[in-house]
């Protein structure tokens, strides 16, 4: 055969066999179990009255279904310049005009359509808020408020359109004309008006979050008309702790978040340059954590629960984005778009390629507060540039999976594209409360996060398939787990259509199957850009008998003393493995593994090393289980 060619075969055996390749998963049932917050299933935006009168009963009907947990209701930009006392506020990205914007009727919403659900409103540290709408540029006489390149344009207050588009009007308005002054009493006495007494009487336990505004760091581009140039950092950090402070003596139980920087860049640099203090240059996160250290110890007064930060990537390569969870917490994970991190150490490094921004901010926390700082992470503001349901399906499966593992607590996206509802009701309707840590032989591609139950009886493993056009066939391995005598089903979303699929908890586009019962280890198969959900049910331990559909397999005596006879009969010849557990689910030993053939089979098994007490014997045939008690006596 000719050389070239054989070497060919050869390479294409060998691609042929890596791509086939099995993943494995690893798990220990008993292993750490980790509470998580169910305040990562989280959105933005849900209710009625706010955010310009967006929000409708039937958004609020579908969160209900798919399990949202916490409502982000501020309006992002728009509840940097909100007047609660006149509920109104100023849109930044509309000509500043004043449009009516209503939180007490949205929180209102919260309490009697979405009981349970926890709220989170925001404070207003710019120090202008809106006044009037009698000063609205007429964007309906001008071009029937349609949008176009000059919509950023500075008109409420009198401006004078530039009809050539752009950011700059000919004349920019009066801000005197539709804005007042806001100090820090001004907005923390929304907690008397909507807890105190005489107020509206509203349950604090539904209304604990408050962002402590909104991107400070670029309020001279969000909002310049009344910010020209950014204001030092310093500057920012005394608004904050006016407010925060003010806020703490109001209502001690309540969540503080911030500072909730725009993107990455932001999380480095303060408009465009790091902060200079006490002769070092300091990245903004690092610097906005040691102010709050440094107050802290000063005053003894707590000034941050939730470190938050917002996150909007650029690229829209599917291969890329469906990587982006690993932006928060993975510490070799290689980032595209790294550009702010170049300068975390005040100068430009180039070398410096891996985010792990929350990583970072953990380090910063422990470094300035101490391990036991208490401080909690979240991201209240995401979105990717594409429009692929399956795509962003497995990049928000794979978030929410990490967020659950490194225990962050809040997390609600902006941008809600197809396939974001049907993960959410996938994840919020299938997991427990506690997470336990899961290893995957490819990472890179297919990530198992596990949550189980309280009893340690019912597991479900969220199962993601990144990769873009490849099934993934996988084995999952799970010590010190015995699972129940009935075929555990798979849930699965894929090959989402361009159209919203999700209406209800029953109308939706979740598929099930049911598995064959494992042999060895669980087998199964990943569809291409597949978001999973295997639940497994545990089978009963203690003094309980265990209910055998069929008396395959027979044991005795029973109880026995040196020597176990067991037998079990075969309708047909296969592969069959019998295992030995204790009562915490562990396996002890394999009694049996190999080709057994019809009919009656026998085997002898030498109980004298074993611990006198009580055993579980799994017997796996084909797709047939079946578990029997012994107890063996010495």
């Amino acid at each position: 055969m000719n050389k070239i060619l054989l070497t060919m075969l050869i390479i294409a055996s060998f691609c042929s066999f890596s791509i086939s390749q099995t993943v494995k998963i690893t798990l220990d049932a008993n292993s750490a179990k980790q509470p998580f917050s169910p305040y990562i299933f989280g959105k933005n935006n849900v209710l009625p009255s706010t955010f310009l009168n967006n929000g409708t009963t039937a958004d609020i009907t579908k969160a209900n279904e798919a399990g949202v947990r916490l409502v982000r209701q501020g309006g992002g930009n728009n509840s940097t310049k909100y007047n609660w006392r006149l509920k109104i506020s100023s849109h930044p990205d509309w000509y500043n005009n004043v449009y009516a914007n209503n939180w007490d009727a949205a929180a209102k919403n919260l309490t009697d359509k979405m009981p349970g659900v926890q709220g989170m409103w925001s404070f207003q540290l710019l120090g202008k808020v809106a006044s009037n709408n009698q000063n609205n540029f007429p964007d309906w006489n001008y071009n029937q408020s349609k949008w176009w390149e000059g919509v950023h344009q500075n008109l409420a207050g009198g401006g004078v359109v530039n009809p050539a588009g752009g950011s700059k009007a000919l004349v920019e308005g009066n801000t005197d004309l539709y804005l007042t002054q806001w100090p820090a009493d001004s907005t923390v006495a929304i907690i008397d008006k909507w807890f105190g007494f005489g107020g509206l009487g509203y349950d604090t336990t539904f209304y604990r979050y408050w962002n402590m505004d909104n991107e400070p760091e670029i309020w001279s581009g969000t909002h310049d008309d009344v910010m020209k140039t950014q204001l030092p950092a310093e500057d920012f950090m005394q608004l904050y702790f006016k407010v925060a402070k003010a806020a703490r003596a109001k209502f001690p139980g309540i969540k503080l978040v911030g500072p909730v920087p725009a993107n990455e860049w932001q999380w480095y640099r303060w408009g465009s340059d790091g902060i200079v203090y006490k002769g070092r240059k300091y990245c903004w996160l690092e610097y906005f954590i040691l102010r709050i250290a440094e107050e802290e110890s000063a005053t003894g007064i707590r000034l941050l629960d939730v470190l938050d930060i917002h996150y909007y990537p650029s690229s829209n390569e599917a291969a890329k984005l469906v990587q982006y969870h690993r932006v928060f917490f993975d510490r070799s994970y290689v980032y595209p778009e790294a550009n702010g991190v170049k300068t975390v150490n005040g100068g430009w490094d180039n070398s410096q390629n891996k985010e792990y921004i929350l990583g970072r901010c953990s380090d910063w926390l422990k470094k300035y507060k101490g391990e036991n700082h208490g401080v909690k992470f979240g991201v209240t503001e995401t979105g990717l540039a594409t429009s692929d349901p399956n795509v962003y399906a497995s990049w928000y499966a794979s978030t929410m999976g990490e967020f659950m593992k490194n225990d962050v607590e809040i997390f609600t996206p902006w941008s809600w594209n197809v396939g974001m509802w049907e993960t959410l009701h996938l994840f919020s309707r299938f997991r427990h409360t506690n997470f336990v840590n899961a290893t995957s032989s490819d990472e890179t591609y297919v990530s198992a996060y596990p949550t189980i139950n309280t009893n340690s009886d019912s597991i479900t493993i969220f199962l993601i398939n990144r990769h873009l056009t490849e099934t993934k066939n996988i084995e999952v391995d799970i010590q010190n787990f015995n699972i129940k005598n009935e075929q555990p089903k798979l849930y699965s979303l894929s090959k989402l259509p361009a159209n919203e699929t999700f209406v209800s908890h029953s109308q939706n586009a979740l598929k099930q199957k049911f598995i064959d019962l494992p042999q060895f280890h669980i087998s199964v198969q990943l569809e291409p850009l597949s978001v999973n959900a295997l639940v497994l049910k545990a089978a009963p331990t203690g003094n309980s008998d265990v209910h055998n559909e069929k008396s395959e397999l027979k044991l005795y005596p029973n109880p026995a003393n040196k020597h176990l006879n067991l037998e079990f009969s075969m309708p047909e010849s296969c592969q069959v493995a019998i295992d030995m557990y204790n009562l915490n689910g562990q396996r002890i030993v394999n009694l049996a593994d190999g080709y057994y053939p019809q009919g009656t089979n026998q085997l002898k098994i030498d109980t004298s090393a074993l611990p006198a007490g009580m055993y579980w014997i799994k017997l796996h045939a084909g797709s047939f289980s079946e578990t029997t008690k012994i107890i063996i006596n010495h």
